[in-house]
């Protein structure tokens, strides 16, 4: 294939894109890691982008680049999604906007002993990884069925695949995250909305070195936004990277306490010494 029809066939493939999921796209957790790599490469594809984290300046910095870089017309919304106001004001700024695209990426994790860990924390996790997810999956769902086409994506983890020591609720969230998305992507296709599961493995990103978690090899943010957006339309469900797909080949051939033993043991290898100090308000994003 020659150089131009290279260009030709990204170009008619991102005009198929926007045609599917623009004119704009809806991306929680933007302010870095998966979420900030996804409205990076939506952008690219001339959708124009809504930011919503909590973090205001770093969202306007981010917006300021795609725009001068792409083109697209950009929004930025800072709430912070654990508590309820937080999802209110996303739902009301983004009411009136012609959403193609939604993937809900803000994510929350500590890890270290559920008995020790502060309640607080553990249930700000829920709010922010089902919760919030649950009610702007339903509020998104509703509006995407009205104009009879778009896309969601939920965010699961390998870690959900099964009860994990060490990051209990984070695993049981993105248990219920993936398994709704599956749901969903059955349930609404007939109305004309593609609904997709991303599964990661180990990604390198702030978000882990803030929980606590030090991984040896990793995929990127990159990789992983670039796989699920090839994905959309096309599957349920993606596990981004080929180790991450390995190691759910491989778990999955063991009986289930053996996996979870296996799983818990990693984890606690893979934590830092200060993982026990980990502020939670500064995991979430």
């Amino acid at each position: 294939m020659t150089t131009s029809t290279r260009k030709q066939a990204n170009t008619s493939r991102h005009q198929r894109f926007r045609a599917d999921y623009g004119p704009w796209a809806l991306v929680t957790g933007s302010s870095d890691g998966i979420g900030k790599a996804l409205a990076t490469q939506i952008a690219a594809r001339g959708v124009n982008v809504v930011l919503a984290a909590r973090r205001r300046e770093q969202l306007l910095a981010i917006a300021r680049d795609l725009a001068a870089t792409y083109g697209v017309q950009t929004r930025v919304v800072a709430a912070d999604l654990t508590q309820p106001p937080g999802v209110d004001q996303l739902e009301q700024q983004t009411q009136q906007m012609d959403i193609g695209l939604v993937a809900l990426a803000a994510g929350f994790a500590t890890s270290g002993p559920f008995a020790d860990a502060a309640l607080a924390s553990q249930l700000e996790m829920v709010c922010l990884n089902v919760t919030a997810v649950t009610r702007l999956a339903h509020t998104f769902a509703r509006r995407l069925t009205d104009r009879d086409h778009g896309g969601i994506m939920l965010f699961g983890s390998i870690l959900g695949r099964q009860g994990v020591p060490w990051v209990s609720t984070y695993a049981a969230t993105k248990a219920y995250a993936a398994i709704l998305a599956e749901g969903l992507h059955n349930e609404l296709a007939p109305r004309g909305i593609d609904v997709l599961s991303v599964v990661p493995g180990p990604v390198h990103t702030a978000f882990a070195a803030r929980a606590g978690l030090k991984y040896e090899s990793a995929t990127t943010p990159e990789a992983v936004a670039e796989a699920a957006i090839a994905a959309l339309g096309k599957r349920a469900t993606v596990v981004p990277g080929f180790r991450a797909r390995f190691l759910v080949t491989s778990l999955a051939l063991l009986p289930r306490r053996r996996r979870i033993r296996f799983v818990g043991d990693v984890m606690h290898r893979m934590r830092t010494p200060s993982t026990s100090a980990v502020d939670p308000d500064a995991v979430r994003k």
